[in-house]
């Protein structure tokens, strides 16, 4: 496994960049993860949340049981801006151009923890959620796949996957949401992190760019 790159830390936490493909904490797959990786150095690291196996990107960890507590609170509370909560902004790329260039999407999601997929649904029951996020057109390549930017203002399950595919626009590479573009990994990236220090008061911010590697190369900007 790769070195993992750590954007910012001090004596509360940590924030790093989880390379694509890798898991955030040991799971079935066998895969070496990032929670492992960091304890070797870190010997209290503490998971704060997680990202999906195929994303990359900015992740938070704390360095005790006290971090823990007070960084799953902010985690609980999402913010635009993170000055009250956690704001939380991803880089994805469609499949297709949307016919809109931004826009806020909001759906009743439920998922299925033996298919390991969530599915928007139009009515309330038992396990459906409020799923909401802010997105934004930022780039279009020649042959029509798009780079947007994200704001989640909740925190589900495959939200941004399944919000865009139940759309006809699924992420590149994404085959579990009908994507027949073929990438190394699913195109989303968590691309940064922000929110108030809970101990210091200070305002955080860490930022991570995709590698260059397709689709994210079909971009000039990112």
């Amino acid at each position: 496994m790769e070195d993992i790159k750590i954007l910012y830390e001090d004596k509360h936490l940590l924030l790093c960049e989880k390379p694509a493909g890798t898991p955030s904490q040991p799971d079935l797959s066998g895969l070496g993860d990032v929670l492992t990786k960091l304890s070797e150095k870190y010997r209290d690291i503490k998971l704060v949340h997680r990202l999906d196996i195929p994303t990359g990107g900015v992740m938070l960890y704390a360095k005790n049981g006290k971090s823990a507590a007070k960084l799953s609170e902010l985690f609980a509370h999402h913010d635009v801006n993170g000055d009250d909560g956690m704001a939380k902004t991803y880089l994805a790329v469609l499949s297709k151009n949307p016919d809109f260039d931004e826009g806020e999407l909001c759906d009743l999601l439920f998922h299925d923890k033996q298919k390991n997929k969530s599915f928007v649904t139009d009515s309330p029951r038992k396990g459906v959620k409020e799923a909401k996020l802010i997105w934004k057109k930022l780039a279009v390549s020649d042959d029509g796949h798009t780079l947007i930017s994200v704001t989640l203002l909740t925190g589900r399950t495959h939200q941004v996957r399944v919000q865009f595919a139940s759309r006809g626009c699924p992420l590149c590479g994404d085959g579990k949401y009908g994507s027949l573009v073929k990438c190394p990994f699913v195109a989303l990236w968590s691309h940064s992190i922000s929110f108030v220090h809970p101990f210091t008061k200070k305002k955080i911010k860490a930022v991570s760019t995709p590698h260059d590697i397709s689709p994210w190369n079909l971009f000039d900007e990112k």
